[in-house]
């Protein structure tokens, strides 16, 4: 069924991997349709625990595929393919309409969702890295915004997501220069939440997936993520109410029950997989 990206799920690991390779996985239309049709269905099965994205070849994305850029710039429709196999609706409705915008709704998905990032990373390539939940970044790699260089806005939650990341300032000087930098700046300003050697990236994102699996309730993961997003978004008052509903949903279910049994026990615990149930 896929054309344009590779999906592998070795439990508890669902791997999507842009497969463009000849053109650093640029974006084209088909290979967003596919990436989304992907992570709904890993959302949906029971032996994912998490997703990480990563690309094929040296890079990562260089963005959207220039040759549509063109089009788009030149007035042009363009062909339009068929991809009514290809309709997913990934993210959990309970997030509320804010989730429910174009690449928000990565934010939405109910297991976490890491951004390996093995070289090149630009404009909205460099979107989908940002609005995966954590990013584990190649040293060597290099990112950009690239969008005030092709006379373009901060595009697609990249004005909302950058400043909660690294503060107004360092959003801005990405956003407005567009400057090339490396793997270290990213772990330095905050970007990137693990840097490791070239190679590095896919292998460490799916430990950290491993590692969940084997110590954490899928069940907590997909609330605490839920939790995280949107009370962004919410006054402190609002945000804790809501917690204090959670966490009395919480108190009743098994997970509870057999975290603090399994801790009395001095085993690792058992907790039920989050899929389409």
């Amino acid at each position: 069924m896929y054309r344009e990206i590779l999906y592998d799920v070795q439990n508890p690991v669902a791997v999507i991997t842009m497969n463009r390779p000849e053109a650093l996985n640029a974006l084209t239309g088909r290979m967003m349709a596919e990436m989304r049709h992907a992570l709904a269905a890993a959302e949906a099965d029971p032996a994912v625990v998490g997703i990480v994205l990563t690309g094929a070849g040296r890079g990562f994305c260089a963005g959207a595929d220039m040759a549509g850029l063109n089009a788009t710039a030149s007035g042009e429709d363009g062909a339009r393919e068929d991809m009514s196999d290809l309709k997913a609706n990934p993210g959990n409705p309970d997030m509320g309409p804010n989730f429910e915008v174009t690449y928000s709704y990565l934010l939405s998905i109910s297991k976490p969702l890491i951004a390996a990032v093995n070289g090149p990373c630009a404009g909205l390539g460099f979107v989908y890295a940002s609005l995966a939940d954590m990013r584990f970044v190649e040293r060597q790699a290099k990112l950009t915004t690239a969008f005030s260089q092709r006379g373009l806005i901060a595009e697609h939650g990249s004005s909302w997501i950058l400043p909660r990341v690294l503060g107004p300032g360092r959003a801005l000087d990405l956003l407005w220069s567009a400057r090339k930098f490396l793997g270290e700046e990213a772990m330095e300003i905050g970007w990137a939440d693990r840097l490791v050697d070239e190679g590095e990236a896919l292998q460490a994102a799916t430990n950290y997936i491993k590692l969940l699996a084997e110590t954490a309730s899928p069940i907590s993961l997909k609330v605490i993520k839920a939790q995280v997003y949107r009370h962004l978004n919410m006054e402190l008052g609002d945000a804790m109410r809501e917690t204090n509903e959670w966490m009395a949903e919480s108190l009743v279910r098994d997970d509870f029950k057999e975290g603090v049994r399994s801790f009395m026990e001095k085993r690792p615990p058992e907790f039920k997989r989050v899929g389409s149930e």
